[in-house]
């Protein structure tokens, strides 16, 4: 029975780990409220269960299926550095382990490292604690966290700071330099020489300091449950918001500021206006306990009904002068869940979870993770009980245009576009990634991708996708991270979970998701849900980079299988980025060039939207071309091709094969020569 535990160690606990709210676990697991005059004694208990303890998974609901438990993935060899491995369709290059810095250094939990990191993360009643909680506590305040990239530089968030890596030669990554600044959970983005980091815990100074803060005092005997529910003690050099470095010496960063917000930074979003040069803005959303208006002046965690200024139901808009970042503010704290109707800020909830033990539907107070899409206009939240659609035309004032929600969806935790603008894939984090999600008996359409069609700026649901394969009792699980691959013709996303691993999905067909590549590694320990597993699984210009937890940073490089072709991958190495920061999605385009004509005509292939001869002289007309060198008559015989593909293209029976047909058409009018 999983009940809400108290607030000393929601804060402990919950801000350490990927969610911030360990509230979250109510809602995602189905309980049965006790009865009246148990529930006091049930939360007693609550208070020294070990969260990572594995449970059995419940029986599955009427209707449901599972993961696949005959999936060659599904019953690895369990291990740190030596786990077993399974892949398709993609090869692992490299592993490289976290910095001894970023490590805890010890495996005893009375080791005076462990006694000393438990300590500065501001929890209170440490002699509850159990020790081995405490040991597992302190080793995830050394998590890996988010990804972002700028050139032959790859930027690694940490629960302790960031590394940065060289990565011009990407199966031989190596570490550039390590920035040490403590304070969760470190999620990154960069902007020219702008390096942008999230700070939630409690321990975040405004000097990166490792020091933290005292550990808070026992309370007075007979007070012991009224000071549980307290948040830290205010510190006038606690930090909690987004801290902006400038790395023109990528070697040697230097912090500029540090915007202070209510609820801190959980996740943050890059915005850039493509009106306005001279500026950068920073969405920011944070999940986090509101801290004490003693520390930060103005913050308030009341409901909306005793103060209308109530630091909750809202994000926070950071202003970022390009040429005088030190200038940087909060200038909105936009209302995204207000009611149109009556004004109430509580506008929006969840209607309802999973697994519905007599909770009651709550209203969605936070966004986790926003993802923009400047190109179209609009924003994509994922915002606790609710997936919404926001038009940022004006990125200081975002305003919601839709919202969704959905039985099946416990927490929404982030967002994709499709590259056109047509769907959207939601991911939902059941467990808050502390839990195992994804074993035999835990339903497929639970803690997995929701893709959404989007016309009209309205979103109507199309179907669940979630990693095939099963995973143990002792692996956190759940879908998280991912970004898309470039491959023309196709919907294609690389995705992280946990220690799931990495599932690549073609989405196309909304309605049809399958999986077309995968990398698992078996459990850390078989016996101990041990927090690790990949967070963020991205594609950056030719290569798939994993921020593996607890390991390191793994890249990946795609090959060759049924699902995907040579001239797919090879098409999709071409589009190259100086920058990615994937929550500031980019519109991707393929230059003309004849390797991506020739994945088209592999996908007209697969499809058979073409008979079998005229894919054989497209194939043979594309080879003699580039055989030739492209000569003036080759070209001549290529653009003599055009007409007829797009007449083609008209009497498609998919709308895929028909976009494929005009894309593939007008390359060959004017193919490049390059």
């Amino acid at each position: 029975m999983n009940r809400m535990p108290s607030f000393a160690f929601r804060v402990a606990v919950a801000a350490i780990l990927l969610c911030s709210g360990v509230s979250r676990l109510r809602a995602q697991n189905p309980a049965t409220p006790p009865p009246a005059q148990q529930a006091d004694k049930d939360k007693e208990e609550d208070e020294d269960k070990n969260p990572f303890a594995p449970e059995p998974a419940p029986t599955l609901p009427p209707g449901m299926t599972g993961s696949d438990a005959n999936d060659p993935r599904a019953k690895l060899t369990p291990g740190l550095y030596d786990a077993g491995e399974a892949s398709m369709g993609i090869k692992h290059l490299l592993l490289l382990k976290k910095p001894d810095s970023f490590q805890l250094g010890a495996s005893d939990p009375d080791d005076p490292k462990v006694q000393k990191i438990f300590g500065q993360l501001g929890v209170g009643n440490t002699l509850k604690t159990p020790k081995p909680l405490q040991l597992v506590i302190a080793q995830l305040a050394f998590s890996n966290s988010d990804l972002a990239f700028q050139g032959n530089h790859l930027f690694q968030g940490n629960f302790y700071g960031v590394n940065i890596y060289d990565i011009a030669n990407p199966a031989n990554t190596a570490l550039l330099t390590s920035l040490v600044c403590p304070g969760g959970q470190g999620d990154v983005s960069v902007y020219k020489n702008l390096l942008f980091m999230s700070v939630e815990m409690p321990n975040g100074r405004l000097d990166c300091g490792v020091e933290g803060f005292p550990p808070e005092p026992p309370p007075p005997a007979g007070e012991e449950k009224e000071k549980r529910r307290r948040p830290p003690a205010p510190q006038k050099d606690r930090f909690r918001g987004v801290r902006i470095f400038d790395i023109s010496d990528i070697k040697n960063p230097k912090q500029v500021a540090a915007v202070q917000t209510c609820r801190g930074s959980h996740t943050h979003t890059l915005v850039v206006d493509p009106n306005d040069k001279d500026n950068v803005y920073i969405y920011v959303s944070g999940t986090s306990f509101v801290r004490q208006p003693e520390e930060l002046a103005g913050c308030s965690g009341e409901k909306p009904d005793k103060d209308p200024n109530t630091a909750l139901f809202r994000i926070e808009v950071i202003k970022v002068p390009v040429a005088a970042p030190q200038d940087a503010a909060v200038v909105s704290s936009p209302r995204l869940f207000i009611d149109p109707r009556t004004g109430a800020l509580n506008g929006l909830n969840n209607g309802g979870t999973h697994g519905k033990g007599g909770e009651k539907a709550s209203d969605t107070n936070q966004c986790h993770d926003i993802t923009v899409y400047s190109a179209i206009g609009l924003a994509a939240g994922a915002c606790s009980g609710n997936g919404i659609l926001l038009d940022i035309k004006d990125p200081v004032h975002p305003k919601r245009v839709d919202a969704v929600n959905d039985p099946n969806y416990s927490y929404w935790h982030s967002a994709s576009f499709s590259n056109d603008g047509t769907k959207v894939v939601f991911t939902d984090e059941w467990g808050g990634g502390l839990g195992a999600r994804c074993r035999p008996n835990d339903p497929n359409k639970w803690g997995a991708d929701a893709i959404f069609r989007l016309k009209d700026n309205k979103l109507s649901f199309a179907n669940y996708y979630k990693l095939p394969s099963a995973q143990g009792d002792s692996e956190n699980c759940v879908a998280h991270n991912g970004s898309l691959i470039p491959v023309p013709g196709r919907d294609i996303e690389v995705q992280a979970w946990y220690q799931g691993g990495v599932s690549i999905v073609d989405f196309t067909d909304p309605a049809e998701p399958f999986e077309i590549a995968y990398f698992d590694r078996g459990p850390i320990d078989p016996k101990v849900l041990v927090l690790g597993g990949e967070w963020s699984a991205y594609w950056y210009n030719g290569y798939i980079y994993g921020s593996e937890i607890a390991r390191g940073l793994d890249v990946f490089e795609l090959t060759p299988s049924k699902f995907l072709t040579k001239n797919e991958i090879d098409a999709a190495k071409v589009v190259r980025v100086p920058e990615l920061n994937v929550q500031n999605q980019q519109k991707i385009e393929w230059p003309a060039q004849l390797v991506v004509a020739k994945a088209y005509v592999d996908q007209l292939s697969r499809s058979q939207a073409l008979p079998a001869d005229r894919i054989a002289a497209l194939r043979k007309a594309m080879q003699n071309a580039e055989s030739s060198h492209m000569t003036r008559s080759v070209l001549a015989k290529l653009q003599r091709m055009e007409p007829s593909l797009e007449k083609s293209a008209a009497t498609a029976k998919t709308a895929a094969d028909s976009a494929r047909l005009h894309a593939l058409a007008a390359i060959l009018k004017h193919p490049s020569t390059q």
